[in-house]
């Protein structure tokens, strides 16, 4: 698309939402053309929480399906839309509410701790719910007595079990982008910027190995950190180095030069793309403004269920 088509597609954007009434959020992985039209850009708890604070009645959720759950779930008197219906999400597709049942009848004496990354119907079906930045605080609050079922994400499951030491029962999903990291990725780019700070996402395939690495010295302690991607930002706003290798879905790369134009941010992997979170195009997004398309809606017994879990994570989270 040239760039005067663009603008056009832009002002329509803007045009449709004012008038709609719309409140536009995206993700961190959504592309350029997206990030830089929403209202406000960040990670999916975030985002939900922004949509529940704004007074837009109206919520264009720029993300993956589970996410706009999630919205909807938090804003129940609010319409929620996606601008492709079949924007998923590997991970949260890796276990349903079924299978979920299946693993508490078979540790009856655990309670669930279940990723934001999941379906609405799992997180009804959870006790807890846990973001990557707080995975560590919710199962530290669990009384030590208590077994515990992670769901869905193993690696996220087994790096918080070597963080904690508790026994935990981690069930073996993956996000498809982030689990194909591995050890000689980090060792390889490391050694090309062996001055960059590295900044994981403890959703990569080799998050445990990547600590023991570090506890041998393999890799630089300092100069390592594992964030979600909202603490990635945060982080990279605030150091004084000036150059980062991001072990992370791409699309967050946009953000990072964008609001940190003086510092370098070099991918681990280029192919580390979602192809679900780069289906909403502009195009897409303008047509959900003028369509009112496509609405996620929640059946309310699902979503006060769901809501429970989501509502401890909060509150745990206050405490810290």
């Amino acid at each position: 698309m040239d760039n005067r088509n663009q603008t056009t597609l832009i002002k329509e954007i803007k045009k449709w939402k004012k008038k709609r009434g719309a409140l536009i959020i995206a993700h961190n992985y959504q592309i350029p053309g997206i990030q830089d039209v929403a209202d406000f850009v960040g990670d999916s708890l975030e985002l939900s929480q922004k949509a529940a604070q704004a007074p837009e009645k109206i919520i264009v959720f720029c993300g993956v399906h589970f996410m706009a759950e999630s919205a909807a779930i938090f804003s129940p008197d609010k319409t929620v839309l996606i601008p492709d219906s079949n924007a998923g999400c590997s991970l949260a597709a890796s276990i349903d509410a079924e299978e979920l049942r299946k693993w508490k009848r078979r540790y009856p004496k655990a309670l669930v701790v279940s990723y934001v990354n999941t379906t609405a119907e799992v997180k009804a079906e959870s006790d807890y719910c846990c973001t990557s930045t707080n995975a560590i605080q919710v199962v530290n609050f669990i009384p030590k007595d208590r077994e515990i079922i992670f769901t869905p994400d193993l690696f996220l499951g087994d790096y918080v079990a070597r963080m904690t030491g508790r026994k935990i029962y981690v069930y073996p999903g993956e996000c498809h982008v982030h689990a194909r990291v591995r050890p000689k990725d980090i060792f390889a780019k490391l050694g090309k910027y062996p001055g960059a700070e590295f900044l994981i996402h403890p959703e990569c395939g080799c998050v445990s190995e990547c600590m023991h690495y570090v506890a041998v010295g393999e890799i630089p302690e300092k100069t390592t950190h594992i964030f979600s991607t909202g603490g990635m930002m945060n982080y990279a706003k605030n150091s004084k180095s000036k150059q980062f290798v991001i072990a992370t879905e791409t699309g967050i790369l946009h953000r990072l030069k964008k609001e940190n134009p003086a510092k370098e941010f070099i991918p681990l992997r280029e192919d580390m793309v979602c192809e679900y979170m780069k289906m909403i195009t502009p195009e897409k997004l303008l047509n959900s403004l003028i369509n009112l398309e496509y609405e996620v809606k929640v059946p309310r017994d699902i979503a006060e269920k769901a809501r429970i879990p989501i509502e401890r994570m909060l509150e745990i989270s206050k405490k810290e």
